[in-house]
């Protein structure tokens, strides 16, 4: 008998049981385009229930309050009407046999004052990351933010930790934190993007600080093995986040410091470009992070069936998270299981309104549910 895949085996994540170690990422699809940036039952609650055969699913980033915003028709969990419609959500997920994770997201100064009514967005220093806001009236270029004052930085904290609430009251599996890819966390980890001198900024320990602030707060809103954090360490030339000699020495003290917790899971990034001759990169992020993280590690970026199974057999992961296949593939897990070729996605459709490009592509495979 043939070796059952190792995407394909089950694996248990604290008290979560997962039939497989295929994840759904987090990724932005900007279809909460209403006035309270409210995910419903009829998009987000069907599009998250087609793909509920994965192991687990992580939706995308939800801002935690109306200043973490830097993205049109991005959901949220900060109000009571946004907390109403993920309840729909999770409970369609839920009866697809799913599990289901929301991501917790502050964009810092990855925004533009359109979305704040004319103020600056909040960032741990004021740097401009000089990149591109998408807002209503089109792409703009970022601004100088304002620096977080200790107040403000408080007040974030207490954001997430109701956030936290929130999705639990929602019907939420687990919570992601995005502490990644550019945003707010990421912002202070790095020393190109903080020049704070007080408390959260300077050395490896304090820039690091806001992150185990904010966990520590989150965990008494939810047990510590129902949280997950993402990382993504070698970003570079993107996001506005520029890596030096400091960046993954900073990462290593964080994963290491992770292992003080009972996480759900560490969700890792490879790099998103190619760092081989970038100074002081880590271009094998699993490879570098599997032996320094004792818990559930999770890898993502570009793998395919093949590369996703070669890194599990390699003891180097445990689950692999898919991002783009899972736009076009709803079945994602039956098609890797019966080896049937992926359908394409449209790129022209990833963050326009509607259903077009996000509930109507097909599933192909005999034993995928009819879930819709």
């Amino acid at each position: 008998m043939e070796k059952r895949q190792h995407l394909l085996q089950p694996l248990q994540m604290g008290p979560i049981s997962l039939p497989n170690r295929v994840v759904m990422a987090p990724m932005t699809r900007s279809r909460a385009a209403n006035d309270e940036n409210k995910a419903t039952a009829d998009l987000q609650g069907r599009y998250y229930a087609q793909r509920a055969s994965a192991g687990l699913i992580i939706t995308e980033g939800s801002q935690v309050s109306e200043r973490a915003v830097g993205y049109i028709n991005t959901p949220g969990i900060h109000s009571r009407v946004q907390v109403e419609g993920w309840k729909e959500v999770t409970k369609k997920v839920h009866e697809a046999g799913g599990r289901i994770f929301v991501q917790l997201w502050h964009v810092g100064r990855m925004s533009h004052p359109d979305f704040h009514n004319g103020e600056h967005p909040l960032a741990p220093s004021a740097i401009n990351p000089h990149e591109k806001s998408y807002t209503p009236e089109g792409f703009k270029e970022t601004v100088t933010p304002k620096e977080m004052s200790l107040e403000e930085i408080q007040q974030t904290i207490a954001d997430f930790r109701l956030a936290a609430k929130n999705a639990v009251e929602a019907g939420f599996d687990g919570v992601e934190i995005h502490a990644s890819n550019g945003y707010l966390f990421h912002q202070f980890f790095n020393r190109t993007s903080n020049r704070r001198t007080d408390a959260y900024g300077g050395t490896r320990e304090k820039r690091a600080r806001f992150l185990f602030d904010v966990l520590d707060a989150v965990k008494k809103e939810i047990p510590e093995n129902r949280i997950g954090i993402r990382l993504n360490p070698s970003l570079h030339g993107s996001f506005g986040m520029t890596l030096d000699e400091e960046t993954i020495p900073t990462f290593d003290y964080i994963v290491d410091k992770l292992n003080e917790y009972n996480l759900a899971y560490l969700h890792l990034s490879e790099p998103f470009t190619d760092v081989s001759d970038i100074p002081h990169a880590e271009p094998e992020i699993a490879k570098h992070y599997r032996p320094l993280y004792k818990g559930v590690l999770m890898i993502n970026n570009g793998f395919d069936r093949a590369s996703g199974n070669a890194i599990l057999e390699e003891g180097l992961a445990d689950l692999v998270a898919f991002g783009k296949p899972y736009i076009s593939n709803p079945d994602l897990v039956e098609r890797f299981e019966q080896d049937v070729p992926l359908t394409d996605w449209d790129q022209d459709t990833f963050y326009t309104p509607g259903k077009e490009g996000y509930l109507d592509y097909k599933k192909k495979t005999a034993e995928a549910s009819t879930q819709d």
